[in-house]
């Protein structure tokens, strides 16, 4: 038998950081939606009390450093399951991108894991397993639009975004949030229209979505990766309406109305970097 479960992309619509917590995580608000750029995720029962994990990439690791295999150990452990379970990841999500890809492949683990063995877990179970794994997991388990808070653990459900295209851009670098997070001096950091991105959403207006978005981290990733920063500026000069980068970077979103502005824009981005998608959000019901 084999279980299949999609592990979908997220891309943030505002990121906050508001300050350094005593724990060493960093506070923050941050609004995010799943999109439909997916990593495709196998699990095969194995024999044994045993876990193993493959992925389709050479810069994605194959042991426990894996956070899905994380993730298995963590839900064998909390539900007291002694069996065994093979992982293959397909990749599609680029790594080191800012778009949770390592995450959402943690959390479709758990809920594949969770129909497999009929464990009969809730997502908000899940999601408080995931808390202990990444920042971005509580999330990736739910797979809509929410706001993040806490240091990202804390998820709470909003309003999707209005129907939109959003081009994915990444140049061809990898950043390490860690690294980012090191660098922040939250004195300096421009803070985004967290509360008006929300209202934006609910109101279903994407003119005020797209003038509002922002994301306190860009002047950081920036200083370190001014690719990035130049990612940006030609997204801005292509004609796109609202322009942000996604996590710690480096993958750029832009988000645009129509489909012909975003094969446009697509098009003219594929000479300047050599990952770019157009996606839309999966929550749109």
């Amino acid at each position: 038998m084999v279980l299949y479960e999609r592990a979908p992309a997220k891309v943030n619509l505002s990121l906050d950081v508001l300050g350094k917590r005593d724990d060493g995580f960093h506070e923050v608000e941050m609004i995010m939606t799943a999109v439909d750029l997916a990593d495709r995720v196998e699990l095969y029962p194995l024999d044994g009390n045993r876990i193993e994990v493959s992925a389709d990439n050479q810069y994605v690791p194959n042991d426990e450093r894996n956070l899905a295999y994380k993730a298995a150990v963590a839900f064998k452990n909390k539900y007291r399951i002694n069996k065994g379970v093979r992982i293959e990841i397909e990749k599609n999500i680029p790594v080191s991108a800012g778009l949770g890809g390592g995450s959402s492949d943690a959390a479709a683990v758990m809920r594949g894991l969770n129909r497999m063995w009929s464990v009969g877990a809730s997502l908000d179970e899940l999601a408080n397993i995931g808390a202990g794994i990444g920042s971005d997991v509580p999330f990736c388990i739910y797979s809509n639009t929410a706001l993040g808070t806490g240091h990202g653990e804390k998820v709470h459900r909003l309003a999707p975004p209005p129907p939109c295209y959003i081009i994915l851009a990444k140049p061809d670098i990898g950043i390490t949030t860690r690294v980012i997070f090191q660098n922040v001096n939250t004195a300096d950091l421009t803070h985004p229209k967290t509360e008006q991105v929300i209202q934006a959403m609910e109101e279903k207006n994407f003119e005020k979505l797209c003038s509002n978005i922002g994301n306190a981290l860009e002047s950081v990733t920036f200083s370190l990766y001014p690719e990035v920063q130049r990612l940006k500026e030609k997204m801005i000069q292509a004609g796109t309406t609202g322009v942000l980068m996604s996590g710690s970077g480096p993958t750029v979103v832009g988000l645009v109305e129509h489909l012909s502005k975003a094969k446009r824009i697509y098009n003219g981005l594929r000479g300047f970097c050599d990952e770019v998608y157009i996606v839309q959000s999966i929550d749109r019901r």
